[in-house]
């Protein structure tokens, strides 16, 4: 008989969503007239950018002719669709960043987990609490954790727990570390961090030789110009940064998947045996075997968000979450809530209220308003006591919503 990874045992009960879809399912079953508001997994809502449309309506068409058609293009990403991240995201921010250390995805929840390919087992890893799962989940997948606590931390993991009281911000561990994922803004509480901030990170990553997966999928609803929008405009992060990007959230990709990942080419590891790796390479050789590229068509639609209609058209996009971030916030705060975050996110971190742990606030959304959210728990032991709303709907929606929660 086969033999399984045993690994995926040491997971607990279920991936978050998939728990909160199984007890939306549940619910509906017993009441098929509810009318259920969704403001819990951080899926788009609004219409694709238009000047993203035309460009891949354009490119469907070039693909039904002979002269225009492509077949499978390079696994990094076309140029042309690099070089205008790296002038655009990088370059125009004063970050030493080119074409070449660009690699486009379908994903950076894809990336961020793949990334595990080029890295070895013995790694000393930090995570911070609450924490997007999949960060924690990918790790266990991979045999670089023990078994969960009752707690539900995981041997061989260090946890740097996020709270109000340290105003949701990241602490430097107490011991050396080697693999460090930190995510501003952040998911799931909203929390930011300005340059002094990050640059104590690539301080103590350079200090210790550790390595930084830095997630900035939100980096496009920072609102305060003075904070950074990338690890790279800290000096000394090429030496001890990767960056996950995406065009999810801010263009509106989620059905359609780009992304992308920054590597540079200055960056270093080294082998069991001492011997010192650049990771650009490894990652090139795991992208050229296990992956066949973005294709054409939406890598053209992402070559049109730089457009001077695309810019402009992906702004309003994200003026419009941020405005429901912002209604979410300001409502939920004048009712009694206490409430983090909605600032420079598209998410809202509230403080359960009335004893209740997370679940049993999800619940009482659920059965007494009709409204979806996310148990701040499933993001970490210290996510408990929170929940999570998204600014991800209508504004008739987030309106509708604001409205039941406050009447319960």
């Amino acid at each position: 008989m086969v033999q399984v990874n045993s690994n995926y045992l040491k997971l607990k009960a279920g991936y978050l969503f998939p728990e909160i879809a199984r007890r939306i399912n549940a619910f509906c079953k017993l009441h098929p007239e509810a009318n259920l508001i969704r403001l819990g997994i951080g899926d788009v809502t609004e219409p694709l950018p238009d000047a993203c449309c035309k460009a891949m309506q354009h490119a469907i068409q070039e693909m039904a002719t002979q002269d225009g058609f492509h077949g499978y293009g390079p696994e990094q990403g076309y140029l042309w669709l690099r070089e205008a991240i790296a002038q655009n995201d990088f370059q125009s921010r004063s970050c030493n960043i080119s074409a070449e250390e660009i690699f486009v995805s379908d994903g950076s929840k894809c990336d961020s987990s793949n990334i595990l390919d080029i890295l070895g087992p013995g790694n000393r890893i930090a995570v911070t609490d609450p924490v997007y799962p999949v960060y924690v989940d990918s790790n266990v997948m991979t045999g670089h954790t023990g078994d969960a606590s009752s707690l539900g931390h995981y041997a061989g993991l260090t946890y740097i727990p996020l709270n109000a009281e340290n105003g949701f911000q990241a602490e430097l561990p107490s011991k050396p570390v080697d693999l460090i994922y930190l995510c501003f803004p952040n998911n799931p509480t909203g929390a930011i961090a300005n340059k002094d901030q990050l640059a104590k990170w690539v301080d103590y990553a350079r200090r210790n030789q550790s390595l930084i997966l830095f997630d900035a999928a939100y980096e496009a609803f920072i609102q305060d110009p003075s904070l950074p929008h990338s690890i790279f405009e800290i000096e000394g992060a090429r030496e001890c940064s990767i960056e996950f990007r995406s065009f999810s959230k801010k263009a509106g990709f989620t059905g359609t998947r780009c992304a992308y990942t920054v590597i540079p080419k200055s960056l270093k590891g080294k082998t069991e045996n001492g011997e010192i790796i650049d990771l650009w390479s490894l990652w090139n050789r795991r992208q050229s075997t296990k992956f066949n590229g973005v294709s054409y068509i939406v890598q053209r639609g992402a070559e049109a968000v730089f457009s001077l209609e695309g810019q402009s058209q992906t702004k309003k996009l994200v003026r419009f979450y941020m405005d429901n971030a912002a209604l979410i916030r300001n409502k939920l705060s004048n009712a009694g809530y206490k409430v983090y975050g909605g600032q420079h996110a598209p998410y809202v971190w509230v403080e359960a209220p009335n004893g209740y742990d997370s679940w049993k606030f999800f619940d009482f959304l659920l059965n007494e308003a009709n409204v979806v959210g996310t148990p701040g728990s499933g993001f970490g032991v210290a996510g408990e006591g929170f929940f999570r709303l998204s600014a991800f709907n209508s504004r008739e929606n987030v309106e509708q919503a604001m409205k039941r929660i406050i009447s319960i």
